[in-house]
């Protein structure tokens, strides 16, 4: 049987385990978040080139759901890097990131999907909950 490191050791090791854990998932997302956008690149500089792509038939929306998925893998690689420069979570950031992904989802909704009312009413509650809690947040920390 092995002993169990005393809980000041413990405690010690789960913590580098956490912030080495942390590197590797930032330096896997950085890698991500470059080929992604490469592609963007590379598949808008495509689309510009053909005469017969209508930006205003749906490759517009396709555009800026690809470019909002960046900006939320790029928050997420900030609230990375604010854990591993704080060891703390940064609740604020959690909810931006939460309020990017669901104005993502609001705005790439396919057509159609406007009409149902209870995915409507969810979205809408999902918004204005993570709204009211980034209000919170933001009027009850302590000026700097």
């Amino acid at each position: 049987m092995v002993p169990l490191p005393q809980p000041h050791h413990f405690i010690t090791l789960v913590e580098r385990f956490e912030r080495n854990l942390s590197r590797v998932l930032a330096v896997v997302l950085i890698v991500v978040l470059a080929a992604g956008t490469l592609q963007l690149a590379l598949g808008t500089a495509q689309a510009l080139l053909q005469p017969s792509q209508n930006w205003l038939d749906g490759g517009l929306i396709q555009l800026l759901d690809r470019l909002l998925l960046l900006l939320i893998g790029l928050e997420v690689l900030q609230n990375i890097t604010a854990y591993l420069k704080d060891h703390s979570i940064h609740t604020e950031m959690v909810v931006l990131t939460a309020l990017t992904a669901v104005a993502r989802k609001v705005i790439v909704m396919p057509p159609g999907h406007d009409k149902d009312p209870m995915l409507l009413l969810g979205v809408g509650v999902v918004i204005v909950c993570l709204a009211a809690a980034y209000n919170l947040l933001r009027t009850t920390r302590p000026s700097p």
